[in-house]
């Protein structure tokens, strides 16, 4: 997408350091934390939100790598969020997954 922040890092056209990265997904450290780590799992193809997304193998991969974020940062209390809309708080436009440990 055009104007997708999400879509920008991805494409290097906006710098960003990856905490995690796989052929299907890659992570970011939110840049507005909510909890002491607060990571970002974000789909490498655009999909606007989780009403939108259909495939299922690759739902599966991001929580696959959800788990393997976790045993590298070393969190094993953990919350995960999706938000799902504008008016559910989702800001960008672009699937995500929120990780939030303290």
């Amino acid at each position: 997408m055009e104007n997708c922040i999400f879509c920008k890092i991805l494409n290097k056209e906006i710098p960003s350091k990856f905490v995690y990265e796989d052929d299907y997904c890659f992570a970011i450290n939110d840049i507005n934390p909510k909890a002491k780590k607060h990571i970002l799992v974000i789909p490498k193809k655009h999909i606007e939100s989780l009403a939108q997304a259909d495939d299922m193998e690759l739902i599966k991969k991001l929580f696959e790598a959800i788990k393997k974020i976790n045993i590298q940062e070393n969190i094993s209390d953990f919350k995960t969020l999706i938000n799902t809309g504008k008016q559910a708080g989702q800001e960008v436009m672009h699937l995500h997954i929120h990780i939030l440990a303290d």
